[in-house]
């Protein structure tokens, strides 16, 4: 297992999506993972063998790659190593991630011109993934139709592949996020009694992950601000405002944006409560810690496609979540009774749902979550790719096609783009004009009586 993400003490979703997967595989076969940054000592044993490598050095992975019969990559692994296309393992992509959405949503602040460079940048990245899988996981029914999209517009569906399995489950099948069988165990306070202001009799409201662009924090904060003169007692605490991987730290985030909403409302340090990033050993104690989680975003594309990692940290714990309404894990809480749906960036909702919950006994949703946390463990969701590894195959259309694998209308199109480039140039560098006066040059030597033969232009 190849991670793009930092793993160690503090890690982020991917991070945290690896060790885990890498857990259950290693109960079936020996499992490397290799990551460019980790710190063994920081993190629990699980079964598998953690290694080093530097990004874009082929010859710190290799020696691993060589190892395996199968290599899952996440994120962007493929178009650092291109060397992966050649290698003897079969390749999984692992595409839980909607990177083109999130991208998108990264830079949606900048004008439209300022973006181009990055959307190409990005597009040129994602488009050796779709012809270097040999099997594709992501992390919902939703993200499997949108990988089936993709696919088939670069040529992965085709004879072949539907020869092979007409479901296509052998190609792309769906491995979601899951969470650990065992429950979580109070090991020490982390927040009540140690951040300051946040007492035993408080109620600690959880955002759990990052204030990326594509989610909507400053609706969570005007929710408590409605609240706070009736209830005095609120806690929204956000422990995640710095990534631990420094690579992801250039990104903008609602972080600034939060901080000065929760001061000019005068809930700063006194009902909203900023920290830095919570070491993954003390994330279960932050989690019982809480007694409300928040997961709100805006309707955008990556909503569409996302599946919310935190989301899964809430259910082993049994802390009812409050969402935002349409992405899958939405209605995943929907479904189960877990919580409360709003709709998108409304305050109102989101300060009464607030308040039911609040009221609410504890203990009310307990079935509810004990049913879902029997459904959703690692093992279960793991299941797909623990089948591939052990049975692992190369995808049919690869070794048919080979060097002609992809979509080749898009090879006859950038053809035809670069032959209209062509012409451009020469049109905007004067050749074309002069060709034009010359063939008409010859035209008035050879057809002196054309010129009489013109019709006036419709």
């Amino acid at each position: 297992m190849i991670s793009q993400d930092i793993l160690g003490r503090s890690m982020a979703g991917p991070g945290i999506r690896t060790y885990s997967l890498s857990q259950v595989l290693a109960r079936h076969r020996r499992t490397l993972v290799a990551s460019p940054r980790h710190d063994a000592a920081d993190l629990p044993p699980n079964g598998a063998e953690f290694h080093h490598f530097e990004l874009g050095d082929w010859s710190t992975l290799a020696p691993l790659v060589q190892q395996c019969s199968v290599c899952v990559a996440q994120g962007d692994i493929v178009n650092i190593f291109p060397e992966l296309a050649d290698v003897d393992a079969a390749v999984v992509i692992d595409g839980y991630t909607p990177y083109l959405a999130e991208h998108l949503s990264t830079w949606a602040h900048l004008p439209v011109a300022e973006q181009i460079p990055h959307w190409s940048l990005r597009l040129q990245i994602l488009n050796r993934q779709y012809r270097v899988g040999d099997f594709f996981i992501c992390a919902s029914e939703r993200q499997r139709d949108w990988w089936l999209g993709l696919l088939e517009a670069h040529g992965r569906i085709n004879p072949a592949t539907l020869a092979d399995d007409p479901s296509l489950r052998r190609l792309v099948e769906v491995v979601p996020y899951g969470l650990q069988s065992e429950p979580p165990i109070h090991t020490r306070q982390v927040i009540r009694n140690v951040w300051p202001g946040i007492g035993d009799e408080d109620k600690v409201l959880l955002w759990g992950g990052g204030l990326w662009p594509w989610l909507d924090p400053l609706t969570a904060i005007r929710a408590v601000a409605r609240l706070w003169a009736q209830r005095q007692d609120l806690r929204l605490i956000f422990p995640g405002t710095r990534h631990p991987n420094p690579a992801v730290e250039t990104m903008p985030t609602h972080t600034a944006a939060a901080k000065q909403l929760a001061a000019e409302l005068g809930l700063y340090d006194k009902a909203v409560f900023f920290g830095d990033w919570i070491p993954y050993a003390d994330w279960d104690n932050v989690l019982l810690e809480s007694d409300l989680a928040l997961s709100l975003h805006f309707d955008t594309l990556e909503t569409r496609l996302a599946f919310r990692s935190r989301l899964f940290d809430y259910i082993r714990a049994g802390v009812p979540a409050i969402v935002s309404q349409g992405d899958a894990t939405a209605e995943i809480i929907a479904h189960h009774g877990l919580g409360m749906v709003t709709p998108i960036a409304d305050v109102e909702a989101v300060a009464a749902a607030l308040a039911a919950l609040l009221d609410e006994p504890r203990h009310t949703r307990a079935a509810a979550f004990e049913a879902a946390r029997t459904q959703f463990t690692w093992e279960h969701a793991a299941e797909p790719l623990v089948r591939f590894c052990l049975n692992p195959y190369r995808a049919p259309d690869k070794a048919i096609l080979g060097e002609k694998l992809g979509n080749p209308a898009q090879v006859t199109l950038a053809e035809q783009l670069a032959t209209t480039q062509k012409t451009i140039a020469a049109y905007e560098s004067g050749k074309f004009m002069r060709m034009m006066h010359a063939l008409d040059q010859v035209k008035h030597r050879f057809f002196p009586t054309a010129q009489n033969d013109r019709t006036t232009p419709a």
